[in-house]
């Protein structure tokens, strides 16, 4: 089996586990959603040291807090309440878990809201700064006085008493009242989304028949636009899907999480299916040799060396992605860099992306083609914004608030790697220049790093 063949069936099996293994997080996980719905459980509590329902970065005048519970005698009895604590105190409480006493943890919250009522209500003070809070159930067995008395207490079966509750979490809207369910680090992506969608809409109307027609035509480039198309197909899904989520969302808090995940499916295939082009054309994607059969999606012709580059970058991003998704749950987005995975994700681009340009440079160097020098930088661009966008926003997101930067990350990188699409589709399909360059020797072409020092002349 030839390896072009081989690797195609790994990027299918790759897909097949993606999903697999994204509806399994399904079924383990809850609901991402600001609206949260569950039940206090004093067994939790207590063994917890405080039973952590939500995180939440509050903004603006009139942020809300809303709890409704259903069992109020319970909670009367258990004098339930939920301690609100700045992020960094909180974290730091859990640092010192073993040496704070379990009183003196709960003393230290900045807000104490008691659950005597049904709907219990409270009103978030403005900040200078959106800040994030994490909310902490706690009632008067979290902490028991001594060993004997927490003995007498589960004796008693106190812990088979649980208080059923919604919570609400709600941002002040447009017009300052509580009824926005983002919290601020999700803030206007809702609206990004939209926009996204919808230029893919018009763009879609203009240019679908014209690259359709190029497909259909054949010719040395068809396997490209292929590829290249299925890419951006499943960015546009990826969109779509997105905003589908968010639009429900912003009217109940909860979303669809499996649309959320179907959004995340499309966006880790589209980055295989991009990269697996993309290293193909660089290790030896055979444009102008028309002699072959157009079957095969892919022809290569290449050392066992570059064949295995492009192997093992295909396979270990693959690895990557699934592994962050299971290690960073509370992004549930490859564009986070908060896991070891996603920070070695940063560091592949990095590195595919110094031995593409260290290929390309050997190249462009000694050609004296102005045409296919031309090819070559505009091929380069495409290549290296595709794979160093994510890093180089990664560092520029550093001097930006913690909340706004992956905000930043996700909008910036579909932006950039949009772009990336506009170069090389524009440069695969423009008749002046591909249908020239595609035809010359073989030899030249495509871009094989093991013949960067033939002669070009």
């Amino acid at each position: 089996m030839r390896w072009s063949v081989w690797l195609l069936i790994t990027t299918e099996t790759m897909a097949l586990l993606f999903f697999l293994a994204t509806f399994a997080e399904l079924l383990l996980l809850m609901c991402e959603g600001k609206t949260v719905n569950g039940f206090f459980s004093s067994d939790i509590a207590r063994q917890s040291g405080g039973q952590q329902v939500a995180k939440f970065l509050f903004h603006g005048v009139n942020a809300l807090l809303s709890c409704r519970i259903g069992n109020k005698t319970v909670a009367d009895d258990k004098d339930a309440k939920l301690y609100l604590f700045h992020e960094q105190d909180w974290l730091k409480l859990q640092e010192e878990n073993e040496e704070v006493n379990c009183l003196l943890k709960f003393s230290e919250a900045q807000l104490t809201i008691s659950l005597d009522e049904v709907e219990n209500n409270q009103t978030i003070s403005q900040f200078l700064h959106p800040q994030a809070w994490h909310i902490v159930y706690a009632d008067k067995h979290t902490c028991p006085e001594d060993e004997d008395e927490e003995d007498r207490r589960v004796g008693e079966g106190f812990t088979a008493e649980t208080i059923k509750f919604k919570l609400m979490l709600l941002n002040p809207d447009a017009a300052n009242n509580p009824l926005d369910h983002f919290s601020a680090e999700e803030s206007g992506l809702h609206d990004f989304y939209f926009l996204l969608v919808l230029a893919y809409f018009v763009v879609a109307c203009i240019y679908a028949q014209p690259i359709w027609r190029s497909i259909k035509k054949g010719g040395p480039m068809q396997s490209v636009l292929k590829v290249l198309s299925i890419g951006l197909l499943l960015q546009a899904g990826a969109a779509f899907t997105n905003y589908m989520h968010l639009s429900r969302y912003s009217v109940d808090g909860i979303g669809a999480p499996l649309l959320g995940s179907l959004a995340e499916l499309c966006d880790m295939v589209s980055q295989i299916q991009m990269l697996y082009m993309l290293l193909s054309l660089c290790m030896g994607w055979t444009l102008g040799r028309m002699g072959r059969t157009q079957s095969r999606l892919l022809q290569w012709d290449t050392t066992p060396t570059s064949t295995a580059i492009a192997v093992a970058a295909v396979i270990t991003q693959g690895i990557l992605l699934l592994w962050e998704q299971f290690a960073d749950t509370d992004h549930h987005s490859y564009h986070a860099h908060h896991s070891v995975a996603a920070l070695l994700l940063i560091v592949l681009r990095v590195c595919l992306a110094l031995l593409l340009a260290s290929g390309l440079y050997q190249i462009i160097t000694v050609e004296r083609s102005a045409l296919k020098r031309d090819f070559y930088i505009s091929f380069a661009k495409g290549c290296i914004l595709w794979f160093l966008c994510h890093p180089v926003l990664v560092a520029v997101s550093m001097v930006f608030a913690e909340y706004q930067r992956e905000k930043i990350i996700v909008i910036a990188v579909i932006l950039c790697q949009s772009i990336s699409m506009v170069i090389l589709y524009r440069l695969f399909i423009s008749r002046s220049l591909y249908w020239e360059v595609s035809s010359l020797s073989s030899v030249t072409l495509p871009l094989t790093m093991s013949s960067g020092h033939r002669s070009r002349y």
